[in-house]
């Protein structure tokens, strides 16, 4: 299992929180970078490799993992970006550091506790180029919302408005790079520019996991963060 963790963000909406010497993943959370955390949960899994993809302020992560490497029993690996390529463009970049056909992809702020080998699993018997886990979630509106039929295709992806309740994009992706088209250009979005036109090929699947859900992406969900991983 090869997995990719988005750690290129500016995190600019959580700067009042940690301030500006570190990147997001790095916040620390109960006492250790948040980015400790997400490895210490692939641990559970027989994952291979890491490739963190990395951008703003990648010299503090690269660093930390000097010194904690030999904590976690995975090889690591990074892919730069020289300038910000945007949420596709940095995992396209990524995907080119993965050995094998099909690798996982988390986001360097989200936590969300996905069972990962029952995850491929689904991913690869539906021959899918795109899955997402996604999260059933109730009275929210931060989040946009995704919609599939009886057989896990995606259907639809609706913009953020306020939901009594609804299957969230849970940023935890397994994405096959056969499978996948990608745009030509280096910089674009994964959502507005790759999942978004990939609905009409009917060839992204999605699956419903109920796990732990966290995205520390605000100082309140931070803050929640602290608590809960205390």
């Amino acid at each position: 299992m090869e997995v990719i963790i988005l750690a290129g963000g500016l995190g600019t909406r959580l700067r009042s929180a940690i301030g500006n010497e570190i990147p997001k993943c790095m916040a620390p959370v109960a006492g250790r970078p948040f980015l400790w955390h997400l490895l210490s949960y692939l641990t559970r899994f027989d994952v291979s490799s890491v490739v963190i993809s990395v951008g703003h302020l990648r010299e503090v992560i690269f660093d930390w993992i000097e010194q904690v490497k030999d904590e976690f029993p995975f090889e690591f690996d990074y892919a730069v970006e020289e300038t910000p390529l945007g949420t596709g463009g940095g995992i396209k970049l990524a995907m080119t550091h993965v050995m094998g056909d099909d690798a996982i992809v988390l986001n360097g702020d989200t936590f969300f506790d996905v069972s990962l080998d029952e995850f491929l699993a689904m991913h690869r018997s539906k021959s899918s180029a795109i899955s997402l886990a996604l999260k059933p979630m109730q009275k929210f509106e931060r989040y946009g919302t995704v919609t599939k039929d009886a057989n896990g295709v995606i259907t639809a992806f609706k913009e953020k408005q306020y939901c009594e309740s609804g299957n969230i994009n849970g940023g935890v992706y397994c994405i096959n790079k056969q499978r996948i088209e990608w745009p030509t250009e280096d910089k674009f979005s994964m959502e507005k520019d790759v999942f978004e036109p990939s609905v009409s090929k009917k060839n992204m699947y999605a699956f419903d996991f109920g796990g732990y859900f966290i995205d520390i992406g605000i100082p309140e969900d931070y803050a929640k963060a602290n608590k809960d991983f205390a």
